[in-house]
């Protein structure tokens, strides 16, 4: 029952992506195996097109602390901090960066810019505007990625290092 099961979810797997041409097609064998009932149809592909599929152009959705200091001396970039209010005030926070704690950011990234910069202090990002999320220990910052690309944002990025690696750094260059 099981094998079944798991090989009628393979093959609907199979056809959805050889349908989108995430798989070419070459050939299709028709075979059977030793059961009379179950029936197997093996597609090959070309195992290059694939794996050209699964690379991207787009950057990394990682950015790391070098990258971060980049970001925001050229101001290219939107740094979002989703920790709690209380969490900035203990233990301090990204300079630069906007406080729009993760429970929000799903209605914060839906207002006007004016509600926006009213409400949390800074410039609304555009859908098209490179984002970078962060948080205390890159958790809350995944979770908020993921928000905002369900939300249309196509350039967003978070820090996974968050407030911890943050500070551990810049404490040991204030130290040098």
């Amino acid at each position: 029952m099981a094998l079944n099961v798991s090989s009628r979810l393979t093959r609907s797997i199979v056809r959805v992506l050889a349908s989108r041409s995430v798989i070419p097609v070459t050939r299709r064998l028709a075979t059977t195996s030793c059961w009379t009932h179950l029936h197997i149809r093996v597609i090959r592909y070309d195992g290059t097109s694939l794996r050209s599929f699964s690379s991207s152009s787009q950057p990394s959705v990682d950015v790391s602390y070098e990258q971060l200091k980049k970001l925001l001396l050229s101001e290219s970039s939107v740094v979002i901090d989703v920790r709690e209010p209380w969490e900035l005030r203990e233990y301090g926070n990204i300079q630069g960066s906007i406080n729009v704690p993760l429970g929000q950011v799903n209605s914060a990234l839906q207002l006007k810019p004016d509600e926006f910069k009213e409400k949390y202090g800074g410039d609304m990002p555009s859908q098209s505007q490179n984002i970078v999320f962060t948080c205390l220990a890159g958790v809350r910052s995944k979770t908020a990625l993921e928000t905002s690309v369900s939300l249309g944002y196509t350039k967003v990025q978070h820090y996974p290092g968050g407030w911890q690696e943050w500070a551990e750094r810049q404490l040991i260059k204030t130290k040098e």
